[in-house]
């Protein structure tokens, strides 16, 4: 089972309260209090290589969680760390590297430590806990037919990081150092999260992958999607690497850790969307569209042809 089906099965019917969003979101929502929270575990092996770079880890394990707020329209405030490991893990020279970087993200971010816990243990993992104040957020499954699909930012450079560090491909030491930091440093757009509330329908950061997110934006709702490979956005460096390399985008654009806005929104908002983009600065591509549940979900190349992905991104499976 992967973890929607055991959540479903097993947890489901504990979710008594609505500001659980019926476990259906990546936040818990208290209206009367205006309070939004986010929790998430990271593991050595799945959601980070290694901890050769214990003052990276850490920066991108903050900005993954820090990035289910923002795609909620919310400003982050507090962050809660708690780390089971080893004591080689948590050895004098990393917990300097450790609390070195958090200074450096609560600075960046404009987020105050609010606690946690740590813990002796053969495996390293640790577990982010986000908290902000909001009167409102943007929930998953109110998507709308017909809406407009638009994605933030670029796609593909983390899995490219990721590839490099892992030696299965090899290049320059110039092009190593930016997928390497797009890896481990995925870049938020904080200016951007109040302003979702003019144009955003549904809303999702982009964590396992942009297939596997956008269904689960809709997974409660009887629509489908198309998407065009030629408007989904790449760096210019991700498209010399796969031109040099001889690699396909569609590989690339849908594996995760990309921790960018996924959102949709009515065509009337198109104006206002790229009014948006142009003042902050920030690319906003619109990649394709929402439709009725008769037409099934499908990706076209850039001749209008139908196109398969080998992997649409990443679901734990138990």
């Amino acid at each position: 089972m992967h973890e929607f089906e055991i959540i479903k099965k097993y947890f489901s019917k504990l979710s008594t309260d609505r500001n659980s969003l019926n476990l259906s979101d990546d936040v818990f929502f208290c209206r009367s209090k205006n309070l939004i929270i986010s929790i998430d575990t990271y593991v050595e092996g799945v959601h980070f290589i290694n901890f050769k770079k214990p003052e990276l880890v850490i920066k991108k394990i903050i900005r993954a969680s820090l990035s289910d707020l923002f795609c909620k329209g919310v400003i982050p405030k507090y962050y809660f760390v708690s780390g089971s490991g080893s004591k080689r893990s948590f050895s004098k020279s990393n917990l300097k590297k450790i609390s070195k970087s958090l200074k450096q993200e609560q600075n960046k971010f404009n987020i105050s430590l609010g606690g946690g816990d740590t813990v002796i243990s053969k495996k390293l993992s640790f577990t982010i806990v986000s908290l902000g104040f909001s009167k409102k957020i943007i929930y998953r499954n109110k998507v709308k037919k017909d809406d407009d699909i638009y994605v933030i930012g670029n796609l593909g450079d983390s899995f490219a990081g990721l590839r490099i560090i892992k030696k299965e491909i090899i290049t320059n030491h110039h092009m190593r150092r930016y997928f390497e930091n797009k890896y481990y440093l995925p870049e938020l757009f904080p200016d951007l999260s109040s302003k979702l509330f003019l144009f955003a329908n549904s809303a999702i950061d982009i964590s396992d992958g942009l297939i596997t997110d956008l269904e689960k934006l809709i997974n409660q709702q009887s629509l489908s999607y198309v998407l065009r490979i030629d408007k989904i956005p790449i760096s210019n460096k991700l498209k010399i690497l796969l031109n040099k390399k001889k690699l396909k985008k569609e590989n690339f654009i849908s594996q995760g850790d990309d921790y960018q806005i996924l959102f949709t929104a009515s065509k009337s908002k198109s104006r206002i969307i790229n009014k948006t983009a142009k003042s902050l600065g920030i690319k906003i591509s619109k990649i394709g569209s929402i439709c009725s549940p008769s037409v099934k979900s499908h990706i076209i190349d850039e001749k209008g042809n139908k196109i398969a992905l080998k992997n649409k991104g990443y679901y734990h499976r138990f």
